[in-house]
């Protein structure tokens, strides 16, 4: 469900529900529920694709975790007398879908807490020379993604990005910022400046495209190559190349602000976006997102 290159010397990272397959860590803290758990039914709710085990999970933990709108009561309770919280359909809905894909009860429970109970701090990233794609700039839903053309995770998500942004059209904005993990990647901030180059020169999408085509092959004689091939006057697009090392710079300085370490590391709506990297559940917190603040 998507992994992580990071910029520290570690093993590669795979954030969200991804490293939950691969090793479930054990009790982390779960507040099991006294006595029976409740399997009554939730109306409307399908669990026909879980398998007995999973939707015993299921009424653990829709019995123990807490309400998604911050009530003294359980995700149980919100869900089936709350018609207040907008939230807690699509909690129940996250949980499913968590459960369904084989995260174990740890990280299940781990991974909706840090949605709906330890949500991260908003910030505000500066992205107003960032490259943008998808809905005009005043769209309802903000993505803003820490990238390295280098990465193999970051060309992996792309496709999946795209599809959101082409399910949800014209509802989500996608800003790019450029973080180049050097290290590991030599020629990846080479890649960062002709994409921030292109930009200024109005080909980005396209020159993004390759860039993501051609990876690892962006040393500075490779790029300059690439921009003749998609017609951009090459005096021009050496200017520019030169000069987007400064917005690199920029770029790395806000990431490395907010502890950012890996690539990619997406924000949803000025909050980092700590759910699995897969279409289906970005297009769940934006649903959810939209349904709750209409």
């Amino acid at each position: 469900m998507g992994g992580a290159c990071e910029k520290k010397n570690t093993t590669t990272a795979d954030p969200g529900l991804g490293s939950a397959l691969d090793s479930s860590s054990g009790n982390i803290g779960m507040a099991k529920p006294a006595g029976p758990v409740d399997t009554t039914p939730l109306p409307g709710v399908d669990l026909s694709k879980l398998d007995a085990d999973q939707q015993k999970m299921f009424y653990t933990l829709v019995g123990s975790l807490s309400s998604p709108c911050g009530k003294a009561h359980s995700l149980r309770t919100s869900f089936t007398t709350d018609s207040t919280c907008k939230r807690a359909p699509f909690a129940v809905r996250y949980l499913t879908m968590l459960i369904d894909d084989g995260a174990p009860e740890d990280i299940a429970r781990k991974d909706w807490e840090a949605k709906y109970k330890n949500k991260a701090a908003p910030i505000k990233l500066d992205v107003s020379k960032a490259p943008h794609i998808g809905g005009a700039e005043d769209a309802p839903i903000r993505f803003v993604e820490f990238f390295d053309y280098g990465c193999p995770h970051c060309a992996a998500f792309k496709p999946m990005m795209e599809q959101v942004l082409s399910e949800e059209n014209g509802k989500v904005v996608t800003y790019l910022m450029m973080f180049p993990i050097e290290s590991k990647h030599p020629d990846s901030r080479s890649a960062a400046q002709a994409a921030i180059a292109a930009n200024t020169l109005g080909k980005f999408k396209e020159m993004h495209d390759v860039l993501f085509a051609k990876t690892p092959n962006h040393n500075h004689e490779l790029v300059t190559g690439y921009a003749k091939d998609l017609g951009l006057d090459a005096a021009k697009f050496e200017a520019a190349y030169s000069a987007a090392n400064q917005q690199v710079t920029d770029d790395e300085k806000q990431a490395e602000a907010l502890g950012v370490d890996s690539t990619p590391t997406i924000f949803f709506n000025d909050r980092k976006y700590d759910g699995p990297l897969g279409a289906k559940y970005l297009e769940a917190w934006i649903e959810e997102e939209l349904a709750v603040n209409r």
